[in-house]
């Protein structure tokens, strides 16, 4: 008996202890998702404009095989070579992460370019084949693929960069239910935000109550702006994200003024207004980070279109 009752203390001691990895490993898993969160943003801006163009019966699919398609991305590509890394070479992490800041402030940068200076795009449209909607379905899906597959890649490098020092075995269960988690939320939303409209027109047309009519309505006369809110909110994200990335590798890389003048102008706002302090320290930091974003991204442009795609585009022939 007493050796029936040691037996279950171990087993008590051992549920403890797994326990507490899973917590350990859902907060390590939350944390790193929310520092990503300007990828997410991002990706969730995106996404919609893939499923424009069909009629509504196949929104939901085309959204289901990207989503199919961004998780195959994380877990079965991803995730390996981030534990690779983790296990072979953790000194090439800092430096993904702010190449990866930089291809994200050249992408922020473009958007906010384009909206001041728009060009036409028609040589971009030309590569679908609108005339077959089974084919320009398949292009569409690769194309989101290949976009989610870069943005995936940011997703996991931050968090792999977020992680503390700890056993393969929870990286790699933590890195997965970051890539879980963050594809559930953002394909949900891009279902519901693509869905959004033909709710509203649902209850525009067959709500019973005068006021759901008149949410409907309202749904269907929002969706527009949101989309753009939604859109430039993404824009803000990466260039924020991106250049704090760009900080903090040139902190770690032994150039530590601008991450230390960044706190302590950010120190300086929050004490000026102390019943908000956290809001305003992120908000000013937020801002500062965006600002050498923009910068940074401002001046790859020229790079990435005249050296570096022409240089893809050849050897990828």
């Amino acid at each position: 008996m007493s050796g029936l009752l040691a037996l279950l203390d171990d087993v008590a001691a051992i549920a403890k202890v797994a326990a507490a990895s899973v917590d350990d490993i859902v907060g390590a898993a939350a944390k790193a998702g929310a520092k990503a969160a300007g990828v997410v943003i991002d990706d969730a801006a995106v996404t919609p404009s893939y499923a424009t163009g069909f009629s509504a019966d196949r929104e939901l699919p085309i959204i289901w095989r990207i989503a199919k398609g961004s998780l195959k991305n994380k877990l079965l590509v991803l995730l390996p070579i981030a534990l690779l890394l983790s296990v072979f070479l953790p000194s090439a992490i800092v430096p993904l992460l702010t190449l990866g800041g930089a291809y994200l402030c050249f992408e922020g940068a473009e958007k906010v370019f384009h909206a001041f200076a728009p060009h036409a795009d028609d040589h971009v449209e030309a590569d679908f084949d609108v005339a077959d909607p089974a084919h320009l379905e398949e292009q569409k899906v690769a194309g989101a693929i290949k976009t989610d597959f870069i943005l995936s890649a940011e997703i996991m490098t931050i968090a792999l960069g977020t992680l503390p020092d700890s056993a393969l075995w929870v990286e790699a269960a933590t890195l997965a239910i970051v890539a879980v988690m963050i594809t559930l939320l953002v394909y949900g939303s891009v279902a519901l935000i693509v869905k959004m409209d033909d709710i509203g027109l649902y209850l525009a047309r067959t709500a019973y109550w005068r006021w759901a009519r008149a949410v409907g309505r309202g749904l269907v006369l929002a969706m527009p702006k949101f989309l753009t809110f939604l859109a430039t909110l993404g824009t803000a994200a990466m260039l924020w994200v991106g250049g704090s990335m760009l900080v903090h590798g040139a902190e770690v890389f032994g150039f530590a003024a601008p991450a230390h003048a960044f706190e302590h102008l950010a120190e300086i706002a929050a004490h000026a207004i102390p019943m908000a302090e956290g809001l305003v320290t992120w908000a000013v930091k937020a801002t500062l980070d965006g600002v050498v974003g923009l910068i940074a991204g401002l001046a790859l442009i020229p790079l990435a279109t005249r050296v570096i795609g022409p240089l893809i585009a050849r050897f990828s022939k």
